[in-house]
């Protein structure tokens, strides 16, 4: 469901949330290194989740990414919608070009409510939450 792009952005964001803070901020090839993920592609990818404000960053020498306490406090929906767009989840689970509920394909009935508990997760879990949770797990790096 989610694209490549989408799951670099969580990965990174996570990363962030562990390794950098205002006073150690990480470039994007050091990022890319750790998380084994093509250089160019993260940074232009992290470039636009600091456009929409999810993540901050400063550029120059001592320059790179972090998140701060406000970052902290967006969602991951947030992420998401910043590198997708949210017309995915309103499409097809079958890839039917017509699918409601006036003209279902096979699965929507399965497939609405489970869309629409995730999206609802999705939108309540902040970036902070979802990293304590992984930092418990130990799983940070490799969750996605």
């Amino acid at each position: 469901m989610l694209s490549n792009s989408s799951k670099y952005a969580i990965r990174a964001v996570l990363y962030l949330t562990e390794k950098a803070s205002e006073n150690n901020k990480i470039g994007s090839k050091k990022i890319a290194d750790d998380l084994k993920m093509p250089a160019p592609f993260l940074a232009k990818t992290l470039q636009e989740l600091t456009k929409k404000n999810i993540i901050s960053s400063v550029k120059g020498p001592h320059g790179g990414f972090y998140l701060t306490k406000k970052d902290e406090k967006n969602s991951l929906f947030d992420i998401i919608e910043c590198i997708d767009g949210v017309e995915k989840f309103n499409e097809c689970y079958l890839g039917q070009l017509e699918c409601s509920s006036k003209n279902p394909c096979v699965v929507h009935h399965l497939y609405v409510p489970f869309k629409d508990k995730l999206i609802s997760k999705l939108k309540k879990k902040t970036i902070l939450e979802m990293s304590i949770e992984y930092v418990e797990n130990n799983n940070i790096i490799n969750t996605l």
